[in-house]
């Protein structure tokens, strides 16, 4: 009889590679290869209706930016990513259509208000791909703890935090409510720094190769 994973033991793991072209094939293959550590069989990677990744009995997630790719998995229950890479631009009319007010206040009282918007932005990203929904059913319009993460409101099984792993990278991570410890691992890269994120109520490990 196999073992049912406990949620509050079970760590979920984030991998992240840079790369600099193909970045959907690249995901793929960083995911099997992140599965692969953490099942007793070989990992088979298949797509819903909808595009999303599934790998066996994991929860699984995939994101990507210009620069790089980052996958997520764990046997604790769904979870989800989303990526962006730090660079000027004008995120007004995005924000002013999609954030609530609440958001929107809390964007304005932000020293950067690009900075909030991405922490916004990819952290919707990662809820609806935990949920299995992307963006759809004003995915967009999905309420947001703040300002540093935690529970979901609408969807209390579901926590939320941002890793500051790298500079100019912004990475949310949506893993099931009850998780204890995230273990981030860059690949390929430049070390990460091996700190305990303050937006998190758990240990989040990092570690380069």
């Amino acid at each position: 009889m196999s073992r049912r994973p406990d949620p509050e033991l079970e760590p979920v793991h984030v991998w992240l590679k840079p790369v600099e072209r193909d970045h959907r094939a690249a995901a793929h293959a960083l995911l099997l290869d992140l599965a692969g550590t953490l099942l007793d069989r070989p990992p088979v990677l298949r797509h819903d209706a909808a595009g999303a990744p599934h790998v066996g009995p994991l929860g699984v997630s995939i994101s990507h930016s210009r620069r790089f790719v980052a996958v997520v998995a764990g046997l604790a229950g769904p979870v989800g990513v989303d990526l962006e890479d730090r660079y000027p631009r004008d995120v007004t009319g995005l924000a002013h259509r999609w954030f609530t007010p609440a958001e929107l206040a809390w964007m304005a009282g932000q020293p950067e208000e690009l900075e909030a918007f991405l922490h916004l932005w990819t952290g919707k990203e990662a809820v609806g791909k935990a949920l299995g929904t992307g963006l759809r059913n004003a995915g967009l319009r999905r309420q947001l703890p703040l300002p540093a993460g935690g529970p979901v409101p609408a969807e209390p099984q579901l926590t939320l935090v941002h890793l500051p792993v790298r500079a100019d990278t912004v990475l949310a991570v949506v893993v099931p409510t009850g998780v204890r410890s995230v273990e981030v691992c860059e690949h390929h890269g430049a070390a990460l720094r091996s700190t305990a994120m303050s937006r998190t109520s758990f240990p989040v490990v990092v570690r380069g190769n």
